[in-house]
């Protein structure tokens, strides 16, 4: 009698801890680590240096792209730059109204925020309303949805 046996799999789509502390070792934590993007970095470190030299938060920062581009990245090392905390979300945890105006109230001083995922969001009102009382100015995005 034959017994139809199926091989055990070495590849496997669950994420383990070990998967995380690489993933974290080998993420640029400078920007003179990352590589590619010339133009981008050039940017991001022309406006580093000067919320440097005016001893201020830097000024507001909006990377964009397809996934994989390195924006979550981008954001961990203008934090680092800086030497300031990270604060991340993303769209689908902000659930219910008022959640990210919350989150924005409990930012400190040069704090970096980094929302993944922002066309996930049921509606951006929140966000303009939010952003307005702590002092943003916010343009229309034609990209967002109404």
């Amino acid at each position: 009698m034959m017994v139809n046996r199926q091989p055990e799999r070495i590849v496997s789509g669950t994420a383990y801890d070990e998967d995380a502390r690489i993933e974290a070792s080998v993420r640029p934590k400078r920007l003179d680590e990352y590589i590619g993007q010339k133009r981008v970095k050039e940017n991001i470190q022309i406006a580093i240096q000067a919320a440097r030299s005016r001893g201020e938060a830097l000024d507001h920062v909006l990377l964009y792209g397809p996934p994989g581009l390195g924006k979550t990245t981008l954001a961990q090392i203008i934090a680092n730059e800086l030497n300031v905390p990270i604060k991340t979300s993303a769209g689908p945890l902000l659930e219910r109204k008022g959640d990210l105006t919350a989150i924005l109230t409990s930012l400190e001083g040069k704090e970096v925020f980094f929302l993944d995922e922002i066309h996930r969001l049921r509606s951006y009102a929140e966000i303009r309303e939010a952003l307005s009382r702590k002092g943003f100015v916010f343009e229309d995005c034609p990209t967002l949805p109404a």
